[in-house]
């Protein structure tokens, strides 16, 4: 497989993640198991998790897939596992960890403890990344990287990274961290796919001239790009048939960013692509996140062995020139189709 750097770090790691946030919800323990026994068959190397996972987060579940990754991790050699999780900061006030007194910033009493938690839960005395899962633009960044310094000094992680930042928050944490001689960012995690290509703008050119790497999550733009949605479909146990369904307002809003017809459009005609080329749309859409040069990883989960062999198509998967000119006709028909009602660009 590909290996690629994390940002200025010492850390190398494969062109594919294994994500981990379906584990002890939709995927129970064994089969969670199964797939991340086979992520290592293949060569995958890199696991990504997080302390409020799994999705969607709960208080009876906070910490679950943690513990499984934790179980399946004692019984492999650690050295070989770049492992990354995160700390859930302020939640953008929808989540609270249960934890009295409640987490609800990024500072250093939230950071040290959340990391030891999960030390704890993942049975393991280093993380390689620590990530802040969502910013806190309202917190005094000098705070937050004045912990995530001490964790690296302390060898409790290796390197730290950011989750669903924007450009402002990633070049702030740069000039900050370069101000005060405190660890750097070396990664940022956000939402990119085919049906969400913003990164490819602002975000890209940040990642390219300040050497911090993307690391996609959703690259299958919450499972709308499997085709499992088209025609109007809402398959039994999907994400978001449960948030169309019976979720509340805020989950129906986050629904109806992936499920529209813009989206469903979209990967109507990546399906006719995917036909030409015989994979699966999975497949594609993992290839493609895969050869952008500021993406050093893309993070792909599943439910079941099937769908984690599905993914594994884009393993050795490279489209020509041809096939990413194809796609960006379909971008330039349909832009900016992950809206928040289905109408209105983000």
């Amino acid at each position: 497989m590909n290996r690629k750097r994390l940002g200025r770090t010492g850390l190398v790691v494969t062109d594919i993640c294994m994500g981990t946030m379906t584990f002890g919800l939709q995927a129970d323990e064994k089969t969670s198991f199964a797939i991340m026994d086979r992520a290592v068959d293949v060569g995958i190397d890199f696991f990504d998790t997080a302390e409020m996972y799994p999705v969607p987060p709960s208080a009876d579940l906070f910490g679950v897939t943690e513990e499984i990754v934790g179980r399946w991790l004692k019984g492999k050699n650690r050295g070989e596992i770049i492992l990354a999780t995160k700390v859930t900061g302020p939640g953008h006030g929808w989540f609270r960890p249960p934890i009295r007194g409640g987490f609800t910033a990024l500072d250093r009493r939230q950071i040290f403890r959340a990391c030891e938690d999960s030390l704890r839960r993942l049975q393991t005395d280093y993380i390689d990344l620590y990530q802040t899962h969502w910013p806190d633009h309202g917190m005094d960044p000098q705070e937050t990287l004045s912990a995530m310094t001490e964790l690296i000094q302390q060898g409790k992680i290796r390197a730290w990274g950011s989750s669903n930042e924007t450009c402002w928050g990633v070049m702030k944490n740069l000039w900050e961290a370069e101000k005060h001689g405190l660890a750097r960012m070396a990664t940022v995690q956000n939402n990119f796919s085919l049906i969400n290509r913003r990164c490819e703008s602002e975000l890209a050119q940040v990642c390219r001239q300040e050497n911090v790497s993307l690391l996609p999550y959703s690259p299958l733009g919450g499972g709308v790009l499997t085709g499992k949605y088209n025609h109007g479909a809402r398959p039994a146990g999907a994400r978001f048939t449960s948030y169309l369904e019976t979720g509340g307002p805020r989950q129906k809003r986050m629904a109806a960013r992936f499920v529209n017809e813009r989206t469903l459009e979209t990967t109507a005609r990546l399906q006719h692509i995917a036909l030409d080329l015989r994979v699966s749309v999975t497949a594609l859409a993992l290839a493609w996140s895969r050869q952008h040069d500021f993406v050093a990883s893309t993070i792909a989960g599943a439910t079941t062995v099937a769908q984690w062999e599905e993914c594994l198509q884009a393993v050795d998967l490279v489209l020509s020139p041809e096939t990413l000119a194809q796609i960006d006709e379909i971008d330039a028909e349909i832009p900016n189709p992950m809206t928040e009602d289905g109408l209105r660009r983000l």
